[in-house]
């Protein structure tokens, strides 16, 4: 890196951290300044701005704080008070967010629940919550159906534009739209809890992440500063409104500067580009799979006839990091990395191609609660030395990202609403007897430069002969092979071996040489990262949040009985390339007769 290059970045780098103190300040667990007043505050500088842009229409920052007003009525003539839950499970609107800040102006807890999950995935993020009432859109129905019989506590359901449940728009119009008495929500501080956001879900059912006040105000603020955002901007959320990225990061960048969120119901890659078009997008919030969509899609007229400066998310692989800002013309976007319940984030201010952030060294005391220790991916713990304690990684070398857990706001752990669930992201006596730390559970690494870069998630990388192989890395490559659109890797068990040989769930773009496949891959990777299984989907398997699903590709593994007739290619060891799985061989893999 050049000296001028290095001097723009640092320069770049400390321009955003000062002006991130200037947005988010110390954040203190006892303030008395909590979401709603945050909310109000801009509310009254920027009553007549437009707070969103939804389908042709608009709605102003008075009329959200109007229907925000009501729905605290409405809860309180309800018999709600502070500290009760309610679970919010309606798709993306506008109302999404004036529901759940209404209910906070009352100190109500606000669960929410994916829009998309039914029966018992449902009932149990309600349960869990331990919610006196569900509220849901016109989209729902059903799914409550599925779960009606397996709430705890018989929780009344009101619906806002749907069937299932009490009619909830009539009682809101007659609803007063003043604001409720602060008195409502005195007594709370920054360290009460305002939201519950659920993990994905991808690996079982979700868990209750808990989001205190000044953590919600911290996310809310955090990109207003990288991004450089104004009130004059129009920032595109196509993320589910649930998630934090999308609905509490995306929209709070926009809400606490008067700024204007352009809201999508959901992602279409088709619809993308006239949407920022049309509406004079200037900053997008993304999810790396969401990047590799639009890349792997058709030209379109449009998809350079924009205003976008600027934007943030996580999960852009490097493989189309700088392909994505140069097909679209977006001068730079801000990778991040963090989880909504962990207690170490990185962010990446200056531009620099593959990397989540760094951890320069005069920023020494700002991370000194991150840690990265050698791990072993059999086990799946840390590895230990001699004196029991755990082994700090050397640079370049993938280690898990551990984060001391402390009192003060920015190294403190909420954890689930799940006592067991808590305890299993927690270790002890880490570099000391007595310490205790977050797992963040993922294989992450530092150079020497202090540039953190993102390796693989924990029980995503796994053994095969005896090397350890990143699936993210691996996917990455089979991602740019000719005519294959996505891939999603995994490890699966094969009769005979030990560990688990590679397997890539690919989504395809037009004719894959499978001929050649072998060998143009073992041009980029090892012998022994090389998937032996290719499954070819006609999409994705995602959750709601664009990550991959995996647990039940890993149960169906290799056996056509169960993937639901999708072709299946395994790797001949005899013809050095990849031929159709047969039922007969198939049975001489499940036999161990076949040797890779």
């Amino acid at each position: 890196m050049g000296i001028f290059q290095t001097i723009g970045r640092e320069y770049k780098t400390l321009k955003t951290l000062t002006g991130m103190k200037k947005w988010i300040g110390p954040l203190d667990a006892d303030d008395k300044q909590i979401v709603p007043d945050d909310f109000e505050a801009i509310v009254d500088k920027y009553p007549n701005n437009v707070a969103f842009r939804f389908e042709g229409g608009i709605t102003t920052y008075a009329e959200m704080d109007a229907l925000a007003n009501k729905v605290a009525n409405w809860a309180l003539g309800k018999g709600l008070v502070a500290g009760d839950a309610v679970a919010l499970f309606m798709e993306n609107r506008p109302e999404y967010v004036s529901f759940w800040y209404g209910l906070s102006k009352i100190g109500v807890v606000v669960g929410l629940i994916n829009h998309n999950l039914t029966d018992k995935a449902l009932a149990h993020c309600v349960n869990i919550a331990d919610a006196k009432m569900i509220i849901t859109g016109a989209d729902q129905d059903e799914n409550v159906r599925s779960a009606a019989s397996l709430f705890d506590g018989d929780p009344k359901v009101w619906t806002f534009g749907g069937q299932e449940g009490e009619d909830l728009t009539g009682p809101l119009n007659g609803a007063s739209d003043a604001r409720p008495d602060r008195s409502h929500r005195e007594h709370l501080r920054g360290k009460d809890l305002c939201l519950y956001v659920y993990t994905s879900g991808t690996t079982g059912l979700p868990k209750a992440a808990k989001l205190t006040q000044t953590r919600t105000q911290g996310m809310m603020r955090s990109f207003i500063a990288p991004c450089n955002l104004t009130s004059r901007d129009r920032v595109y959320v196509t993320l589910p409104l649930y998630h934090g990225t999308g609905g509490i990061c995306g929209v709070g960048m926009a809400m606490m500067v008067g700024a204007s969120v352009v809201l999508r119901k959901k992602f279409s890659a088709s619809g993308f580009w006239d949407d920022c078009a049309d509406q004079g997008v200037t900053a997008i919030v993304y999810i790396g799979e969401l990047c590799r969509y639009l890349m792997n899609s058709p030209e379109h007229p449009r998809e350079r006839e924009h205003k976008i400066r600027t934007g943030f998310g996580n999960g852009l692989r490097p493989d189309i990091w700088q392909g994505f800002l140069d097909r679209f013309n977006i001068p730079t976007l801000v990778e991040f990395y963090g989880s909504t319940e962990g207690n170490v984030s990185f962010a990446n201010y200056d531009g620099k191609v593959g990397s989540v952030g760094r951890m320069p060294s005069y920023l020494k005391n700002t991370f000194a609660h991150v840690a990265f220790v050698k791990f072993d991916v059999v086990e799946e713990e840390p590895v230990r030395g001699e004196d029991g304690f755990c082994i700090r990684t050397d640079d370049d070398e993938p280690g898990e990202v551990l984060g001391r857990v402390g009192d003060d706001a920015r190294t403190r752990f909420e954890g689930y609403n799940d006592e067991e669930a808590t305890k299993k992201k927690l270790i002890r006596n880490v570099f000391e007897e007595g310490d205790m730390w977050f797992r963040t559970g993922d294989l992450m690494k530092k150079d020497a430069l202090g540039y953190v870069y993102f390796v693989d998630r924990i029980g995503d990388t796994f053994r095969w002969k005896g090397e350890n192989v990143s699936t993210n890395e691996v996917a990455e490559f089979v991602a740019q092979a000719p005519g294959i659109s996505t891939a999603n890797v995994y490890g699966v068990e094969v009769p005979g071996t030990d560990g688990r040989a590679g397997m890539a769930a690919i989504t395809t773009k037009g004719d894959v040489d499978y001929d050649g496949l072998y060998d143009w891959l073992a041009e980029r990777l090892p012998k022994y990262a090389i998937p032996l299984f290719i499954r070819v989907q006609k999409e994705a398997e995602t959750t709601g949040t664009f990550k991959y699903r995996k647990v039940e590709l890993v149960k169906e593994g290799f056996d056509p009985d169960q993937v639901g007739g999708e072709p299946i290619w395994y790797f001949d060891p005899d013809s050095k390339k990849y031929e159709p799985l047969t039922a007969d061989a198939y049975a001489t893999l499940k036999s161990g007769a076949l040797k890779f």
